[in-house]
């Protein structure tokens, strides 16, 4: 591979790398709201999905140093897709932060090499099978908005058979998770 090449391709690394890191900032963010609104019966997923998201998130940070750049960090805060009032929408909130995650591990597979792609698969996997567990149903095609019916763009639906939120936890203009 020339050297060009091989920039190139640690560049759309790097970039789908920081978009993941992103998206894992905003998840744990995301999750701390579930876990304030989620009935008792379900708090041991949620921290589950919470700790889950903490080591990712860290693991995601140490990929981009170890390709010498520097990690985007958390912002202080993320507008909601929609109100977490009650254990109902916290449940909404959390199958909508693992959709948004599985999206940027989808991106990473796609852009990454080797034991990294492997990971970011295992993550792909890990956020789609959490999603589904919140949801109590599958899509078609985690982590594939325009496959599952929506606007990779927005992640609005753009079907009307789509009844799930329509955004994440993200800071403003920054792309949700």
């Amino acid at each position: 591979m020339s050297g060009a090449t091989t920039r190139a391709t640690d560049d759309a690394e790097v970039t789908a790398l920081q978009a993941a890191l992103a998206a894992e900032h905003a998840a744990v963010y995301g999750y701390g709201v579930v876990g304030g609104r989620i009935g008792e019966a379900r708090r041991a997923e949620a921290r589950a999905a919470y700790d889950a998201h903490r080591a990712r998130r860290d693991a995601l940070a140490r990929g981009v140093r170890d390709l010498g750049a520097e990690p985007v960090a958390a912002s202080a805060g993320y507008a909601l897709p929609f109100p977490v009032t009650d254990p109902v929408t916290a449940v909404g909130l959390a199958a909508e932060l693992e959709d948004r995650v599985a999206g940027v591990y989808s991106d990473l597979v796609r852009a990454a090499g080797d034991a990294r792609r492997r990971e970011a698969a295992a993550a792909l996997r890990e956020a789609a099978v959490r999603a589904v567990r919140w949801r109590g149903g599958s899509v078609a095609f985690p982590g594939l908005a325009e496959r599952a019916g929506t606007d990779p763009a927005t992640g609005t639906a753009s079907a009307p058979a789509q009844a799930t939120p329509t955004a994440a936890a993200a800071p403003s203009g920054t792309p949700a998770a």
